[in-house]
């Protein structure tokens, strides 16, 4: 079964075609970055514009490049949240206009599942249960996964994200978007014990997180340094704000999966490309005897091939939208809007 996935949630606008939700026929990304960076991060209503622009094109080289036609795919999967609302009825509605005139189903996919998704079209034989740490820009949430289609929230961040929290510090330090991943490359060698950081913690709720302290904590520490003006090591104060963060990450991820006595662990989302948190888990997951999966450096970002990988799952569940699908901000992971308004 052929599926063409349809990705346009924040700034780049993908398109892919994946057969039997594991393997990739194609995976085109059109990037925003060099029209974003003058900013510092992404402005909403650029991106919408941008995806406008793209999205036919970027579809048609999907198709081209996997020796399709239209009449070849079996049914359209689109990422309808969360995400930034403008760029998400962009895809939307491409897609829905795609299926009605191509008489095609249409599969509704959640942004966070698609990552998840990341790893099916790595590892052949990953099947659920299993626990996930989804890590992004705008989410941090541990998941039990029962089924492709049924998750179950163990942990989540309670106010910022881990990316957000790793792109304001970057941003503070000077570096250009996108501020997580330059980040990771200016703490390459640095001294992870040179900065003290806190370590936050929820009461009463082990896996959750709160990023929030640790980001004041971090530009504090900048702000008091420029009024005494003193010199700051940024390959040191970057390595050792990122082993705050990934420890945070680590620490609850490993103790969910003790308590809820799971014995595979997943990594997923833009996050999971950064080094730091990638060798930490393989450490962890050695140590403690986990199998771990992440994904390959290209599946981590926005990708559509996450999303037709996840939407094979979603139409073998039946899960099927109307053409009135609509495109949602925010959205839980494990909430399935009903199969009656889709």
């Amino acid at each position: 079964m052929k599926i063409l996935g349809i990705e346009s949630s924040c700034d780049d606008t993908a398109a892919a075609v994946v057969e039997d939700g594991r393997k990739v026929l194609s995976n085109i990304v059109a990037s925003q970055v060099k029209e974003h960076i003058v900013y510092g991060g992404v402005v909403p209503e650029i991106a919408s514009r941008l995806h406008a622009e793209a999205i036919s094109g970027v579809v048609k080289e999907a198709l081209d490049k996997a020796g399709c036609t239209l009449a070849d795919i079996d049914a359209i999967a689109v990422t309808y949240a969360p995400g930034l609302i403008g760029a998400l009825l962009v895809g939307v509605n491409f897609a829905k206009g795609l299926a009605f005139s191509a008489h095609k189903p249409l599969i509704p996919v959640h942004h966070l599942r698609g990552h998840i998704a990341a790893n099916y079209v790595c590892f052949d034989r990953l099947e659920p249960p299993f626990l996930c740490l989804v890590v992004s820009g705008g989410h941090s949430h541990i998941v039990l996964l029962e089924d492709y289609t049924r998750f179950k929230i163990i942990g989540k961040t309670r106010d910022d994200a881990a990316g957000e929290c790793l792109d304001k510090a970057a941003r503070s330090m000077g570096l250009p978007y996108p501020g997580g991943l330059n980040l990771d490359k200016a703490a390459a060698g640095g001294n992870d014990s040179a900065f003290s950081f806190p370590h936050p913690r929820v009461d009463g709720a082990p896996y959750d997180f709160s990023f929030s302290g640790l980001k004041t904590s971090v530009l504090n520490l900048m702000h008091n340094a420029a009024q005494k003006g003193e010199q700051l090591n940024h390959k040191d104060l970057g390595a050792s704000f990122l082993r705050a963060v990934t420890d945070c990450l680590c620490e609850n991820t490993f103790k969910a999966a003790k308590d809820f006595n799971v014995k595979k662990i997943v990594l997923a989302g833009g996050v999971s490309a950064n080094s730091v948190l990638r060798k930490k888990m393989q450490e962890g997951a050695s140590l403690n005897g986990y199998e771990l999966y992440f994904p390959q450096l290209q599946y981590c970002g926005d990708n559509a091939a996450m999303v037709a990988a996840q939407g094979y799952y979603e139409y073998l569940a039946g899960n099927l939208a109307s053409l009135s699908l609509n495109a949602y901000a925010t959205l839980p992971i494990d909430e399935v809007i009903g199969k009656s308004s889709l």
